[in-house]
């Protein structure tokens, strides 16, 4: 069986949790903690970047901190995981979900104004498999209405719009670093702040509320509750997990990268025969590997294509994407879509995604590929 994704791990992992156990700091905000946020700061150009437990949890205080209100809506794709909506929905927000862009799977920038309403708070692209929404069009849509942007970049890191890191456009940021992400410390992600007058806000935030990170820094001789917040501080030891895999995060890159050329090059000539859809990546993006998708008719051939001959018969776990959450119950209750649903429904029923993950060889590679000609 060739697995759908592997964890990476970097060969300093055991090493550097080993000294955060022997230094007895476990909890959140130590050494690697800080190494991590200084290395997201330094590569993508951000102002601040606070580690948090899950992308979830940043884009939870990316809502907290945009002042997202009950009756507020929130523009967004409905092609998402259901924490890009969850953050809002727990705010007593509404999700307005528009359509896709069936070239890149990303929000289509041309509805997002006609679903702008007196009650618009916030605009939320999600840079779909590591290639960027149309920012400068989504940036100047904003910038004209008065509204916040948060961007989903849980896919997102090492990937650029037009020379700039994805997750610095907006007031926000968020990544992901999930066991199914390029970079991973299990459950973890990271909230990118482009102002630098939110910052104080934001770390009272992460720590329950309370003013401690001055406190661990010295600047206050006791921390006391301050304003509301949450436990959003991974361990110590998750950090230290994550920073042995961005000290080689070019290598890691580097290889995705590798791997999904060989995937488009090869199959390529079934896309041209009509046979598949393969993915587009605009030439202003530069997009990281997070992903190899490709596009098969309908939903009846991708369980035959995908369950039958990639999985059953030959080994290989390729796997579907969302279900556009405007259909799931929750979407229903919550939000609402805006506009015709034109691709969001019929092009998730056709994706298929293969194995993509650091350390799958260019054997493996040529293996599935020569399984997926086999199908056709």
């Amino acid at each position: 069986m060739i697995n759908f994704n592997v964890p990476p791990c970097a060969e300093n992992a055991m090493k550097y949790i080993g000294e955060c156990v022997q230094n007895q700091k476990i909890c959140g905000d130590g050494a690697y903690t800080k190494k991590c946020n200084q290395w997201i700061e330094e590569k993508t150009g951000t102002t601040k970047c606070l580690l948090t437990t899950s992308c979830t949890h940043a884009t939870e205080m990316a809502a907290l901190l945009a002042n997202i209100q009950p009756g507020d809506e929130v523009i967004m794709p409905s092609y998402t995981f259901v924490s890009t909506a969850d953050a809002f929905v727990l705010r007593g927000a509404i999700p307005v979900f528009v359509d896709i862009r069936p070239d890149t799977m990303n929000i289509d920038e041309k509805l997002i104004e006609d679903a702008i309403t007196e009650k618009t708070k916030a605009i939320v692209p999600v840079h779909y498999a590591g290639v960027g929404c149309e920012m400068d069009t989504i940036m100047d849509i904003a910038k004209r209405h008065g509204l916040m942007v948060i961007e989903d970049a849980a896919q997102g890191i090492m990937a650029t719009y037009r020379g700039k890191a994805l997750g610095t456009f907006g007031d926000f940021g968020c990544f992901s670093f999930h066991e199914t992400k390029n970079y991973s410390m299990g459950e973890g992600g990271a909230l990118l702040i482009r102002d630098e007058s939110m910052v104080e806000e934001a770390e009272i935030i992460r720590e329950k509320g309370t003013n401690r990170t001055k406190f661990i820094q010295g600047k206050i001789d006791k921390y006391t509750w301050i304003n509301y917040g949450s436990s959003y501080l991974p361990s110590d030891m998750n950090a230290a997990y994550l920073y042995a895999q961005l000290e080689i995060a070019d290598q890691i890159n580097n290889a995705r990268l590798a791997i999904w050329k060989r995937y488009y090059e090869t199959l390529k000539p079934l896309a041209e025969a009509g046979k598949i859809e393969l993915p587009v990546v605009p030439e202003h993006c530069v997009h990281n590997g997070h992903m190899f998708w490709l596009k098969v008719t309908d939903a009846k051939e991708r369980a035959a294509f995908m369950d039958q001959h990639l999985k059953a018969k030959n080994g290989v776990y390729a796997v579907s994407h969302y279900v556009p959450l405007h259909t799931a119950p929750a979407g229903r209750k919550f939000g609402r879509f805006h506009g015709e649903d034109k691709y969001t429904t019929k092009e998730s029923e056709r994706l298929v995604r293969l194995p993509m993950y650091y350390g799958l060889t260019m054997e493996q590679v040529d293996y599935i590929c020569d399984k997926v000609k086999e199908f056709f």
